[in-house]
């Protein structure tokens, strides 16, 4: 396919600014902490096919250079990529649309019900849940590296720093990048 047949497949394939609201809305509407990055990759790649596997990694890589959340960077790379500034702006409101006001909510019922034993039960649920979505769309994004024994020893040495050695996250990333680099580094081919 050249580049002028890929430009008329996207211009076929744009969806209106009302479509890319409502499907950001659903997301956040569904989706709580790490696991909308799950949805949004179903979303865009698998249901739209708004974006490849590998546009869908470089936005998610680019994303998490970006300050703030990770799911917002992402709605507002593909919002652009699908629409320009208009398309980043209806992505983004309606990825954080349900999800403020469902804060908003449980903060007011949380300030009012604080000292009850069953707030703090159902907040440290949330957090498991959450803590699912975030290793499965972990383990659906990367499922190409679990085959690869550098990977897996790259991400149990990570997860032993951090959980077991209680190590901050800027000091394992001093230690594990220059490893990883070094194991992935460029090989001259014979």
């Amino acid at each position: 396919m050249n580049l002028e047949s890929t430009e008329l497949v996207s211009a076929a394939n744009s969806p209106t600014l009302y479509d890319i609201f409502l499907q950001f809305l659903a997301i956040g509407a569904i989706s709580f902490g790490g696991g909308i990055i799950a949805y949004e990759r179903i979303l865009l790649v698998e249901k739209r096919r708004w974006l490849s596997p590998d546009e869908f990694m470089a936005y998610l890589a680019i994303s998490q250079t970006m300050p703030g959340l990770n799911s917002v960077n992402m709605a507002v790379l593909a919002g652009d990529h699908l629409r320009g500034a208009r398309g980043a702006i209806a992505a983004t409101i309606g990825l954080i649309f349900p999800g403020s006001l469902f804060v908003l909510g449980i903060g007011i019922l949380y300030s009012s019900a604080a000292d009850h034993p069953l707030a703090n039960l159902i907040l440290i649920g949330i957090a498991a849940a959450a803590s699912g979505l975030l290793a499965a769309i972990t383990y659906r994004i990367g499922e190409d590296s679990w085959r690869h024994l550098k990977s897996i020893l790259i991400i149990v040495a990570t997860f032993l720093l951090m959980s077991i050695a209680k190590l901050s996250l800027p000091l394992v990333l001093v230690i594990m990048a220059p490893i990883a680099v070094y194991l992935y580094r460029p090989t001259k081919s014979a």
